[in-house]
């Protein structure tokens, strides 16, 4: 497909950079590699790719120069390469203020009861349970505490302390920290206590960094195209149709 247009041109920095610790991850729920990107810049070596989105798969591709593997769940969790860490940000939309309310407008199930993307977590835990990764770092949406009146969270965090034995960390972490866009988020890091002992991990989750928050012109390009600029013609016409508009009530 020669004509396909990806959103960048170029593989995000730092990739396929050799790796300085040697561990391994797994990159499940891909997306387009946010996790990748990040692991690999530590000096990770992803063993093991997952996305069924074809878009974001073709992305992936692109950036990283290997396909995702599709759907997880016709994936055998043997065939999985072992790893240290596990990562996933599997789907939120069952979860997320905005795709309940979608569901509940619709009549449809949400969180555990859609059985199409929210029962995706205990596929993760299947796959941790064959394959015992001493580290899971796992993502989705701030509702996911709040959800059916902290019942969801409740049945996660269970599962993972008691059932797969593993020290569970959690934090909601808000984006606008690090770029300028507020995206509360919450991160779930897990530790095996086989591995780790009684004493556990130690981890802490790092403190937000120091200053002001980014604002959207530190991010801006200072010389832009005039074809970017609207037209002095084009200007007046916005403001007369916003005028017609509010002079209606909308």
């Amino acid at each position: 497909d020669t004509q396909l247009r990806l959103p960048y041109d170029s593989p995000p920095p730092d990739a396929g950079r050799p790796p300085r610790f040697g561990f391994r991850f797994i990159d499940l729920f891909a997306g387009v590699g946010g996790f990748r990107l990040a692991l690999e810049r530590l000096g990770g070596d992803c063993a093991f790719s997952s996305e069924w989105d074809k878009h974001a798969q073709r992305t992936y591709t692109h950036w990283y120069g290997d396909a995702p593997h599709g759907d997880i769940n016709k994936i055998d969790p043997e065939d999985i390469p072992d790893h240290d860490i596990l990562t996933a940000g599997f789907p939120c939309q069952p979860f997320s203020i905005a795709g309940v309310s979608k569901k509940n407008a619709l009549g449809r199930p949400h969180g555990f009861d859609c059985e199409r993307q929210g029962n995706l977590f205990f596929k993760i835990c299947d796959l941790a349970k064959v394959k015992r990764p001493p580290v899971l770092i796992l993502e989705n949406v701030k509702n996911l505490r709040s959800h059916d009146k902290r019942r969801t969270w409740q049945v996660i965090k269970a599962t993972l302390e008691n059932e797969l034995d593993y020290e569970v960390h959690d934090r909601i972490i808000d984006a606008a920290d690090y770029v300028p866009q507020h995206r509360e988020r919450i991160f779930i890091v897990c530790f095996d206590r086989g591995v780790f002992g009684k004493a556990g991990s130690g981890f802490e989750f790092p403190p937000a960094p120091p200053g002001p928050r980014p604002r959207l012109r530190d991010i801006l390009d200072p010389e832009i195209s005039e074809k970017y600029t609207l037209t002095d013609h084009l200007w007046k016409y916005l403001q007369a149709y916003k005028e017609k508009h509010a002079k209606k009530g909308n």
